[in-house]
């Protein structure tokens, strides 16, 4: 929050348009960066951009679209234990608790590592 001063004893609270504020959330999404850094470079408090965090969790705020171009897996629901031709030629898998993902083989390490960071969230 920035403060402005005009007359002696006035305070007056900047006003950030949603667009910016879900940039500057978008920022903390990068890998390796922290909240309290990208707080800093904006001249935010830390506690007030995570506040901007959690409406974009909450669907308040829209976060702009992901600079690096998305790539969708194709996704079969099935028994948790293929068997016959199935097993045989099963694609690489990502197991977390009691979800496993089964890719396509010869999926790209790419989008192998995009679906394992989605699964792991924001940073």
């Amino acid at each position: 929050m920035e403060v402005l001063t005009g007359r002696r004893g006035v305070r007056r609270s900047r006003k950030w348009p949603n667009e910016v504020k879900a940039r500057i959330v978008a920022e903390t999404l990068a890998p390796g960066a922290t909240v309290n850094e990208v707080a800093a470079r904006h001249g935010l408090k830390a506690n007030h951009l995570s506040s901007w965090r959690t409406m974009a969790r909450q669907g308040k705020l829209v976060l702009p679209a992901p600079e690096e171009e998305m790539q969708f897996a194709g996704l079969v629901v099935s028994d948790p234990e293929p068997s016959g031709p199935a097993a045989a030629t099963a694609g690489p898998e990502i197991i977390m608790g009691p979800v496993t993902i089964r890719l396509e083989t010869g999926a790209p390490a790419e989008r192998i590592a995009a679906v394992a960071r989605a699964l792991t969230g924001p940073a």
